[in-house]
């Protein structure tokens, strides 16, 4: 896997305040947990274009203050009008200790049933996984050459030695269906996204 080399500098001091201002001059507070203690940082916000906006992943060395520590991205938060990233956490990598990420999934190949007039249902863009740093890929490739209408490929049957799966092993990562059928499928799924959006509104 990519490493990427980014820089932050330490947080003064913690709080709702000190973190409002940080933003207006453009930061992002951050924090890195996992490790002996949780350090809380700052990052300039333009550094995240080259992780977030990007269907790779990376493994991360940040430099704090004149400290480098090995990372990966674990959870990112938005600002829900204006999308700005306000927070940010990583969690450090320790020597001999697996760890959790989510590996974008590539595609190749073919399919037959795409040929026939099948539609490409893409259900997983990331897989998550399990595994020591070293091992971890990229991407996990997945071959579609013999894919015909009506057939998938589930995460039980990507198979990696080195790396535990995390999603269900009957999840489908990929698809082939009828236009039709694809297209009754993604209708049925925004209107599910429609009634939970209802739901958490009427609950409010």
């Amino acid at each position: 896997m990519k490493t990427v080399s980014m820089s932050g500098s330490l947080r003064e001091s913690v709080g709702k305040k000190d973190a409002k201002k940080h933003r207006r001059e453009g930061k992002v507070p951050c924090v890195i947990y996992g490790g002996e203690k949780q350090i809380q940082f700052v990052m300039e916000e333009k550094n995240f274009i080259k992780i977030v906006f990007t269907p790779e992943a990376f493994l991360l060395k940040i430099n704090i203050s004149g400290t480098e520590y090995d990372a990966v991205l674990q959870d990112i938060q938005y600002h829900p009008v204006t999308d700005k990233i306000i927070h940010a956490d990583f969690l450090e990598i320790l020597p001999g200790k697996t760890i959790v990420m989510s590996v974008p999934v590539n595609v190749e190949g073919v399919a037959p049933g795409i040929l026939k007039g099948g539609k490409l249902h893409k259900k997983l863009r990331k897989i998550k996984v399990k595994g020591f740093p070293a091992d971890l890929p990229d991407s996990i490739t997945v071959n579609i050459n013999d894919l015909n209408i009506g057939d998938s490929i589930k995460i039980k049957d990507v198979k990696n030695d080195k790396l535990e799966f995390l999603d269900l092993a009957h999840s489908v990562i990929i698809s082939v269906k009828t236009a039709r059928g694809a297209t009754a499928e993604e209708a049925a799924e925004d209107a599910a996204a429609a009634a939970k959006a209802e739901g958490a509104a009427a609950e409010k």
